[in-house]
Protein backbone atom coordinates (compact mmCIF):
# COMPACT_ATOMS: atom_id res chain seq x y z
CA UNK A 1 0.00 0.00 0.00
CA UNK A 2 1.31 3.80 -0.80
CA UNK A 3 2.23 5.62 1.97
CA UNK A 4 0.52 9.20 1.55
CA UNK A 5 2.62 12.33 1.47
CA UNK A 6 2.92 14.34 4.66
CA UNK A 7 0.72 17.18 4.35
CA UNK A 8 2.71 20.57 3.73
CA UNK A 9 1.59 23.25 5.67
CA UNK A 10 0.00 26.22 3.29
CA UNK A 11 0.97 28.80 5.65
CA UNK A 12 3.64 27.93 7.52
CA UNK A 13 3.79 31.53 8.71
CA UNK A 14 1.08 31.14 10.79
CA UNK A 15 3.11 29.41 13.52
CA UNK A 16 6.18 31.93 13.81
CA UNK A 17 6.57 33.65 16.72
CA UNK A 18 8.89 35.98 18.68
CA UNK A 19 9.30 36.55 21.59
CA UNK A 20 11.14 40.15 23.62
CA UNK A 21 11.47 40.49 27.51
CA UNK A 22 7.32 42.27 27.00
CA UNK A 23 6.24 41.68 23.24
CA UNK A 24 5.01 39.09 21.41
CA UNK A 25 5.18 39.58 17.60
CA UNK A 26 3.48 37.10 15.02
CA UNK A 27 2.77 37.22 11.70
CA UNK A 28 -1.18 39.24 10.58
CA UNK A 29 -3.74 37.55 11.29
CA UNK A 30 -7.10 38.20 10.19
CA UNK A 31 -8.36 38.40 14.35
CA UNK A 32 -5.41 40.15 15.12
CA UNK A 33 -6.23 42.52 12.36
CA UNK A 34 -9.35 44.10 13.50
CA UNK A 35 -7.55 44.94 16.41
CA UNK A 36 -4.62 46.39 14.72
CA UNK A 37 -7.21 48.46 12.73
CA UNK A 38 -8.93 49.57 15.82
CA UNK A 39 -5.88 51.24 16.98
CA UNK A 40 -5.24 52.81 14.05
CA UNK A 41 -8.84 54.19 14.25
CA UNK A 42 -7.32 55.72 17.74
CA UNK A 43 -4.95 57.76 16.49
CA UNK A 44 -0.87 57.04 16.19
CA UNK A 45 -0.13 60.39 15.12
CA UNK A 46 -1.01 64.12 15.72
CA UNK A 47 -3.52 64.63 12.84
CA UNK A 48 -1.46 68.00 11.59
CA UNK A 49 1.79 66.23 11.32
CA UNK A 50 2.11 63.48 9.00
CA UNK A 51 5.18 60.75 9.95
CA UNK A 52 4.78 58.42 7.21
CA UNK A 53 5.75 58.90 3.32
CA UNK A 54 2.43 57.74 2.42
CA UNK A 55 -0.51 59.69 3.98
CA UNK A 56 -2.30 56.70 4.51
CA UNK A 57 -3.61 57.90 8.39
CA UNK A 58 -5.96 60.87 6.16
CA UNK A 59 -9.00 58.28 5.00
CA UNK A 60 -11.66 58.91 6.63
CA UNK A 61 -12.42 57.24 10.01
CA UNK A 62 -14.70 54.84 8.32
CA UNK A 63 -12.57 53.64 5.33
CA UNK A 64 -9.41 53.68 7.59
CA UNK A 65 -10.03 50.16 8.89
CA UNK A 66 -11.18 48.59 6.07
CA UNK A 67 -7.91 50.34 4.23
CA UNK A 68 -5.24 48.43 6.93
CA UNK A 69 -6.76 44.98 6.32
CA UNK A 70 -7.03 45.63 2.67
CA UNK A 71 -2.98 47.04 2.26
CA UNK A 72 -2.21 43.75 4.52
CA UNK A 73 -3.99 41.34 2.88
CA UNK A 74 -2.69 42.69 0.03
CA UNK A 75 0.73 42.30 1.10
CA UNK A 76 0.47 38.50 2.62
CA UNK A 77 -0.90 37.59 -0.66
CA UNK A 78 1.84 38.50 -2.67
CA UNK A 79 4.28 36.85 -0.50
CA UNK A 80 7.53 35.06 -2.45
CA UNK A 81 11.36 34.84 -1.92
CA UNK A 82 11.93 37.01 -4.75
CA UNK A 83 9.87 40.32 -2.59
CA UNK A 84 8.16 39.88 0.51
CA UNK A 85 7.23 41.46 3.64
CA UNK A 86 5.89 40.03 6.60
CA UNK A 87 3.80 41.88 8.71
CA UNK A 88 4.25 41.02 12.35
CA UNK A 89 1.45 42.00 14.89
CA UNK A 90 2.54 43.34 18.29
CA UNK A 91 0.93 42.28 21.36
CA UNK A 92 1.66 43.67 24.93
CA UNK A 93 -0.34 41.17 27.69
CA UNK A 94 -1.80 39.52 24.30
CA UNK A 95 -3.26 42.68 23.27
CA UNK A 96 -2.17 44.11 20.06
CA UNK A 97 -0.33 47.22 19.99
CA UNK A 98 1.17 48.05 16.59
CA UNK A 99 2.35 46.47 13.29
CA UNK A 100 6.25 45.77 12.61
CA UNK A 101 6.95 45.08 9.06
CA UNK A 102 10.66 43.21 7.76
CA UNK A 103 10.47 43.41 3.91
CA UNK A 104 13.59 41.57 1.81
CA UNK A 105 13.43 41.91 -2.08
CA UNK A 106 15.40 38.77 -3.85
CA UNK A 107 16.84 38.30 -0.15
CA UNK A 108 18.84 35.01 -0.83
CA UNK A 109 20.98 37.64 -3.25
CA UNK A 110 20.72 40.82 -1.77
CA UNK A 111 21.06 39.55 2.11
CA UNK A 112 19.60 42.94 3.00
CA UNK A 113 16.12 43.63 4.78
CA UNK A 114 13.87 47.28 5.37
CA UNK A 115 11.84 47.89 8.38
CA UNK A 116 8.73 50.09 8.98
CA UNK A 117 6.44 50.18 11.64
CA UNK A 118 3.98 52.03 13.92
CA UNK A 119 2.53 51.92 17.32
CA UNK A 120 -1.20 52.98 19.01
CA UNK A 121 -0.46 56.39 20.23
CA UNK A 122 -1.22 55.46 23.61
CA UNK A 123 1.39 52.58 23.52
CA UNK A 124 3.68 55.38 22.63
CA UNK A 125 6.72 56.81 25.02
CA UNK A 126 7.40 53.56 26.43
CA UNK A 127 10.37 51.65 24.25
CA UNK A 128 7.89 49.63 22.33
CA UNK A 129 9.13 50.60 19.14
CA UNK A 130 12.95 49.77 20.22
CA UNK A 131 12.27 46.38 21.20
CA UNK A 132 9.93 45.65 18.47
CA UNK A 133 12.27 46.68 15.82
CA UNK A 134 15.13 45.08 17.55
CA UNK A 135 13.44 41.83 17.75
CA UNK A 136 13.04 41.68 13.92
CA UNK A 137 16.72 42.85 13.59
CA UNK A 138 17.69 40.03 15.59
CA UNK A 139 15.53 37.70 13.14
CA UNK A 140 17.39 38.75 10.24
CA UNK A 141 20.76 38.97 11.44
CA UNK A 142 21.02 36.04 13.76
CA UNK A 143 18.80 33.90 12.07
CA UNK A 144 18.04 34.55 8.61
CA UNK A 145 21.48 35.67 7.47
CA UNK A 146 21.22 39.23 6.66
CA UNK A 147 24.04 41.49 6.44
CA UNK A 148 21.97 45.05 6.08
CA UNK A 149 19.03 46.56 7.03
CA UNK A 150 17.52 50.32 5.75
CA UNK A 151 15.20 52.04 6.99
CA UNK A 152 14.03 55.66 6.87
CA UNK A 153 12.37 58.60 8.85
CA UNK A 154 11.23 62.26 8.29
CA UNK A 155 13.93 64.93 9.21
CA UNK A 156 11.78 66.09 11.98
CA UNK A 157 10.42 62.65 13.60
CA UNK A 158 12.79 62.39 16.70
CA UNK A 159 11.03 59.18 17.91
CA UNK A 160 11.45 56.93 14.83
CA UNK A 161 15.38 58.44 14.06
CA UNK A 162 15.94 57.26 18.55
CA UNK A 163 14.98 54.33 17.76
CA UNK A 164 17.19 53.72 14.73
CA UNK A 165 20.25 55.73 16.06
CA UNK A 166 19.84 53.34 19.72
CA UNK A 167 20.71 50.39 17.37
CA UNK A 168 23.29 51.46 15.34
CA UNK A 169 21.87 52.86 11.81
CA UNK A 170 24.26 55.39 10.35
CA UNK A 171 22.60 58.02 8.21
CA UNK A 172 23.15 57.09 3.89
CA UNK A 173 21.78 60.25 2.63
CA UNK A 174 18.67 62.06 2.29
CA UNK A 175 15.50 62.00 -0.11
CA UNK A 176 12.56 64.23 -0.56
CA UNK A 177 9.08 62.54 -0.39
CA UNK A 178 5.87 63.87 -1.66
CA UNK A 179 3.35 63.35 1.35
CA UNK A 180 0.01 66.24 1.17
CA UNK A 181 1.24 67.54 -1.78
CA UNK A 182 4.48 68.61 0.05
CA UNK A 183 7.86 68.43 -0.45
CA UNK A 184 8.65 65.76 2.90
CA UNK A 185 12.71 65.57 3.28
CA UNK A 186 13.48 62.05 4.91
CA UNK A 187 16.75 60.87 6.04
CA UNK A 188 17.77 57.67 4.94
CA UNK A 189 19.68 55.06 7.28
CA UNK A 190 21.57 51.92 6.95
CA UNK A 191 22.90 49.16 9.46
CA UNK A 192 25.30 46.46 9.18
CA UNK A 193 25.30 43.14 10.72
CA UNK A 194 28.55 44.74 12.35
CA UNK A 195 27.23 47.80 13.73
CA UNK A 196 24.03 46.36 15.17
CA UNK A 197 26.36 43.65 17.18
CA UNK A 198 28.10 46.74 18.64
CA UNK A 199 24.16 48.09 19.19
CA UNK A 200 22.31 45.62 20.12
CA UNK A 201 20.35 45.31 23.29
CA UNK A 202 21.27 42.88 26.22
CA UNK A 203 19.09 40.28 25.65
CA UNK A 204 18.01 38.20 22.79
CA UNK A 205 14.54 37.40 20.97
CA UNK A 206 13.17 33.94 21.14
CA UNK A 207 12.10 32.58 17.66
CA UNK A 208 9.54 29.35 17.18
CA UNK A 209 8.26 28.33 13.82
CA UNK A 210 10.93 29.78 11.66
CA UNK A 211 12.70 26.41 9.93
CA UNK A 212 9.39 25.76 7.90
CA UNK A 213 9.00 29.45 6.79
CA UNK A 214 12.32 29.74 4.98
CA UNK A 215 11.46 28.24 2.01
CA UNK A 216 8.54 31.65 1.48
CA UNK A 217 11.43 33.90 2.39
CA UNK A 218 14.53 32.82 0.74
CA UNK A 219 14.76 29.75 -1.25
CA UNK A 220 12.76 26.42 -2.14
CA UNK A 221 15.40 24.53 -0.10
CA UNK A 222 15.60 27.49 2.64
CA UNK A 223 19.37 28.37 1.21
CA UNK A 224 20.58 31.32 -0.72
Amino acid sequence: MRTPPTPVDPWPLRHLVLRTPRLELRPDDDAGLLQLAEQARQGIHDPEWMPFGVAWTDAPAEELGTDVLRFHWGQRAALSPARWTVNFLVRLNGEVIGNQGLTGHDFAVTREVRTGSWLGRRHQGHGYGTEMRAAVLMLAFDHLGARTARSSARLDNAPSLGVSRRLGYVEDGTEVVAVRDEPSPHVRLLLTAERFAEHRPSWWVDVRGLDACLPLLISGDGTA
